[in-house]
């Protein structure tokens, strides 16, 4: 079938069961199959909490071996598995896949509602709360949820009042490095989103959204929000 091949016949048999789909143990707890018992027994482990190898260096478990192997490498700094594009090298054969990925453009992981592809399989499952509208990320503090645990944090900070990203200019703060880089812009006069209708820039594509209806005629429904209408205001005067 792929031509792989096996010093035991026992091992053959095994693999011809992924082309089979054929998956004989099944998890009570969850169940999930596998096609070899051993696969099993390592994900037993899942349920169990058991991980019976451990760092002698930084005391942390794991279940499988072939983890701490791989943690150790940063006790050790080695990096055995180079790219033979760049010469790049990795402490663990998982990054050095994800890295050819870049020279490759392979993007294996695609979404089956819209078409878009993505690398990384940690990479798509937040995309696709885009389509489901889920936000399994709550702020404890007023309740507001969102899509993705990054934004979460950055929203926390507007409660905790930690302004960190600090403009070297003026002095103003930020609670975010992206609200740093915006403010910047006030300085640097840049204005990299332009209207491709009138060649008219803007230092945030907000003001661009804004600009661009009057080319379209969109036209909303009224807000009735005071606070939506002048910080609309405000974008434009910024931008004019």
């Amino acid at each position: 079938m792929c031509g792989k091949a096996f010093r035991k016949t026992y091992n053959l048999k095994i693999h011809k069961k992924v082309h089979a789909g054929e998956k004989p143990y099944r998890c009570h707890p969850c169940g999930k199959a596998f096609c070899k018992l051993y696969s099993l027994q390592m994900h037993d482990k899942i349920h169990t909490g058991e991980k019976p190898y451990k760092c002698q260096v930084a005391g942390k478990a794991f279940s499988k071996s072939v983890h701490l192997s791989h943690h150790q490498t940063i006790h050790t700094g080695e990096k055995p598995y180079q790219c033979e594009l760049c010469e790049k090298s990795f402490g663990q054969t998982w990054y050095l896949k994800l890295h050819q990925r870049t020279h490759t453009g392979e993007k294996p992981y695609q979404c089956h509602l819209c078409g878009k592809s993505f690398f990384q399989s940690c990479y798509l499952k937040p995309h696709q709360r885009i389509h489901t509208g889920e936000k399994p990320y709550e702020c404890h503090v007023c309740g507001k949820a969102f899509s993705l645990s990054s934004s979460l944090r950055h929203h926390e900070k507007t409660h905790i009042g930690d302004k960190q990203y600090k403009c070297h200019l003026c002095g103003k703060a930020f609670s975010t490095c992206s609200g740093l880089r915006q403010h910047e812009k006030t300085h640097t006069g840049e204005k990299p989103y332009k209207c491709p209708v009138c060649g008219k820039a803007f230092s945030q594509s907000s003001g661009l959204r804004v600009h661009e209806r009057t080319h379209t005629r969109e036209k909303y429904h009224a807000c009735h929000c005071v606070a939506y209408s002048l910080a609309i205001t405000l974008v434009l005067k910024n931008e004019t």
